[in-house]
């Protein structure tokens, strides 16, 4: 037996499931969890001492690879200083600083802990400054764990109900409006009918937690022409593409401004952080400047906020750093096209910059009903013969994988290809 084995053995009597996140588990492709000892690079390394190229990445902010040596720098020397004071420290205001400076729409910005504390206070801050109650999120988008945004969610609820976790009341989906993803008109009919109680539209600029699911042309521009027009609030939640598309996200990547955009992990360098943020006179409606009520001890750690300045900082001075980043995950992404194609695997492959996801169907991948058509089981085949040759994906069809500057075309990325053509040469 493993020392994974073991280590999940023993965390099962422990832990529900075994995990301390439901993404963690490996009961959908057939596989025990692999515990992860130490990462550098591309690569993580289990506590068997086996190493893998890595594509989850931490679940996307580990842009640069894993421990990269001037964010390990940055937060050495600040823990030395002290882990948390619930306290106002420099950093956060370098930190805010630095977020308002890159991402245009965002004039001020409150740290939070994660992407689900980031979502909650954005929507709560639409509530409040627009004085109405409902919001239309699109199915098959994930915002977090909050009770008001777990129906028809993504990630790991994919195969739930309505709403998607037991433990919610229905009055908490209440004000919660669903509309379908890449169709504009299941918007414009939900503020035809109800459009003077609608607070805000929240999404995902690119769907990346039922797989990667790219916009269609218009339907950003759309969403923002109807939020406009009813005086409603745009909401990004940018904590899969932020600094992750471009520098200043998928809003400058798609030339759309958000009214409030939310970040997760990203802007602290993997650390639990978050942070929510847009136009001055929505932000001064959350206390303590206004009656909007968000709060939070830990919030702008200080380890967190060095790793992100760290990070957020080589990502703003590294020259041609995202046009290099998104040509690598074109020409990745290319290569695995032309092996799929090449053995006549049925397979829709979305992929945009460093984001992509094969799914494993015959049919074009647009929003949640076609991504829910993909074989699970043949991902989890393909998913095991991958790790097993030293090749660590998401453990479930409907992730995405994240690629990092630390992957090259001659080392990581060409493994990885190679492995890939082998599994399907041999599946013929």
């Amino acid at each position: 037996m493993s020392r994974s084995q073991e280590l999940f053995r023993e965390a099962v009597g422990l832990m529900p499931g075994g995990v301390n996140s439901p993404v963690r588990a490996f009961g959908n492709v057939d596989e025990t969890p692999r515990f992860i000892e130490s990462a550098r690079g591309a690569y993580v390394t289990d506590a068997d001492g086996i190493s893998y190229i890595d594509y989850v990445g931490s679940w996307g902010p580990m842009i640069l690879g894993h421990n990269h040596p001037k964010v390990l720098k940055s937060v050495t020397e600040t823990a030395a200083k002290g882990l948390s004071f619930g306290a106002a420290t420099e950093n956060e205001v370098k930190m805010a600083r630095m977020i308002c400076d890159i991402v245009p729409s965002i004039e001020m910005v409150r740290m939070v802990n994660s992407g689900t504390e980031a979502v909650m206070s954005a929507l709560r801050a639409a509530r409040g400054y627009t004085g109405r109650n409902k919001i239309v999120k699109f199915t098959g988008c994930y915002h977090g764990h909050t009770d008001a945004m777990l129906v028809k969610a993504g990630s790991g609820v994919m195969t739930a109900g309505v709403p998607d976790s037991a433990g919610v009341p229905a009055g908490c989906t209440a004000d919660t409006l669903l509309a379908e993803y890449n169709d504009l008109e299941s918007v414009r009919s939900l503020f035809e009918r109800c459009g003077e109680e609608i607070a805000a539209v929240i999404v995902e600029p690119v769907g990346a937690n039922m797989g990667v699911v790219l916009p269609k042309e218009g339907f950003l521009p759309g969403l923002r022409a109807l939020c406009s027009s009813y005086g409603s609030l745009l909401i990004f939640d940018e904590v899969i593409t932020g600094f992750r598309l471009s520098l200043s996200g998928a809003q400058g990547y798609f030339g759309v401004t958000p009214d409030l955009t939310t970040f997760g992990k990203i802007i602290g360098a993997g650390m639990p952080v978050g942070a929510y943020g847009g136009r001055r006179e929505i932000m001064e409606m959350v206390a303590p400047a206004g009656n909007v009520y968000q709060a939070g001890t830990l919030s702008g750690n200080p380890v967190a906020m060095a790793a992100g300045l760290a990070q957020l900082s080589i990502l703003r001075e590294t020259p041609d750093f995202y046009k290099n980043l998104n040509d690598t995950g074109d020409w990745f992404f290319s290569e695995m096209e032309g092996i799929l194609k090449k053995y006549k695997v049925k397979h829709c492959l979305n992929h945009i910059g460093s984001l992509g996801c094969v799914f494993f169907t015959e049919h074009e991948v647009y929003d949640y009903a076609t991504a829910k058509l993909s074989d699970t089981q043949a991902y989890g085949n393909y998913f095991k013969y991958m790790l097993n040759h030293g090749v660590y994906l998401a453990p479930s069809q409907f992730e995405a994988m994240f690629l990092s500057a630390a992957h090259t075309k001659e080392g990581e990325l060409g493994k990885t290809l190679a492995v890939m053509e082998d599994y399907f040469a041999k599946a013929q």
